[in-house]
């Protein structure tokens, strides 16, 4: 990291509007030039936003840099792979650890804070958690502008993905990652 005190917290109901504003602001100004703006807003209004299980269960995290909210993500025991709140195709049920990757959830950080070390804080404290309740893989639905980002991780493409979010085509990646042992 480039020198940013950054303190990663778990998300709070409070947090939640908050949130939301700053997912939309980063993919607005993130997400050129891999998506279009019609592409951008379809996914604002259909999949990206806050999964509120994820704030209640304590695996959604914040990171703040100097006080200011720099970005967000977030892991999961539970099925949904990914989408916020308003996202129709969630899952319910929870995953065996023993058989199954955990999730990384709805990474997104403010433009200000992108490519200065946050994601990486913020990733990092979501493998060590999803390691510590006893999973060795980890799965995801990368936006486009975050594939670069987790392959530098070590993520793996699964499969491309094409979602039809209210009449226009939306493309992401499912990836992978075997976790090290601690």
């Amino acid at each position: 990291m480039t020198g940013l005190r950054t303190v990663i917290r778990a998300a709070v109901r409070s947090d939640v509007p908050a949130l939301n504003r700053m997912i939309a602001d980063s993919a607005r100004a993130l997400g050129p030039p891999f998506y279009s703006s019609a592409e951008t807003e379809a996914a604002i209004a259909h999949v990206f936003g806050v999964d509120s299980s994820l704030v209640e269960d304590g695996t959604y995290l914040v990171a703040e840099v100097d006080g200011v909210l720099a970005g967000c993500g977030g892991w999961s025991r539970q099925r949904t792979l990914f989408g916020g709140d308003r996202f129709a195709g969630r899952q319910h049920g929870f995953l065996d650890p023993a058989t199954e990757a955990a999730r990384i959830r709805a990474f997104f950080v403010k433009a200000a804070f992108a490519r200065k070390g946050v994601g990486s804080v913020i990733l990092n404290a979501c493998e060590t958690a999803a390691r510590r309740a006893g999973f060795s893989t980890t799965t995801l639905m990368a936006t486009l502008p975050g594939v670069p980002f987790y392959r530098a991780h070590h993520y793996v493409e699964i499969q491309r993905v094409v979602l039809a979010l209210g009449g226009v085509d939306v493309s992401f990646v499912q990836m992978h990652r075997r976790l090290a042992a601690p």
